[in-house]
């Protein structure tokens, strides 16, 4: 019988700074959801509302955490020992994986997802001073705290899951990605075209089906309630407020 050690071994031993494959595919999955509950909570406790905050269009997951904890592990790891590091690394790589995000999302999906123009020293509102110290302090938390209980759930699903599954896994990641971005760009599509009175565009039978049936407007509104685009007088519009 294999070892806990020799079955981590075989699986996506490829490793980036010291972390696999197969721990990259689980720190990404597992804070995405994470992140997810987090948000959810966070939007529920400053609105009273509970509101979707998902990131992709099928699964519980906010890949925006599972890429940003992915990407502090691996930087951050050899400094989990020192605080004082932690921090300011944090709020330096924090503050630059935002900032790149913010205009990597926007070319995928056309649209914005924050925007800290309201706050005080933001850079074009993309990043700003407030969260970037959050992302100092996440940091401590991440690597101190919660990497180790999750590490934890990684060594118990090594163990139960095998490397087909996360195969799997990593397939419905990736399709839903492509599903994500694509039923996005029929969604503002559609709001745009309602905005400024053009005739709505014609699709094939299959095209039509989906879009009406597994992508209609009252899906996307309650899986994207916060999704906007910028009009021609540069003017923010809610694509829910338009459908």
């Amino acid at each position: 019988m294999k070892t806990n050690k020799e079955i981590k071994d075989s699986k996506f031993s490829i490793t980036i700074l010291g972390i696999s494959l197969h721990e990259i595919l689980w720190y990404f999955t597992l804070f995405s959801i994470i992140g997810l509950l987090l948000e959810t909570f966070y939007c529920y406790q400053t609105t009273g509302v509970i509101e979707s905050r998902k990131g992709l269009v099928f699964g519980p997951f906010c890949p925006i955490y599972g890429i940003g904890a992915t990407f502090l592990i691996i930087l951050l790891n050899k400094y989990k020992e020192h605080p004082i590091k932690l921090f300011l690394y944090g709020v330096l790589l924090g503050s630059i994986l935002e900032y790149f995000l913010s205009f990597a999302l926007e070319a995928i999906y056309g649209t914005r997802f924050w925007d800290y123009s309201y706050l005080d020293y933001n850079l074009n509102g993309r990043i700003s001073l407030i969260y970037s110290l959050f992302w100092g302090l996440l940091s401590i938390f991440l690597m101190r705290w919660l990497k180790p209980l999750v590490d934890k759930i990684i060594d118990r699903l090594t163990n139960k899951i095998s490397l087909t599954i996360e195969i799997v896994v990593v397939a419905f990641l990736v399709f839903d990605t492509f599903a994500t971005i694509y039923s996005i760009s029929i969604y503002k599509t559609r709001a745009m075209d309602r905005y400024y009175n053009i005739p709505p565009k014609t699709y094939g039978k299959i095209e039509t089906f989906i879009n009406n049936n597994v992508f209609s407007d009252n899906y996307m509104k309650k899986t994207f309630p916060n999704l906007r685009f910028i009009d021609e007088n540069g003017k923010e519009i809610f694509i829910k407020s338009i459908l």
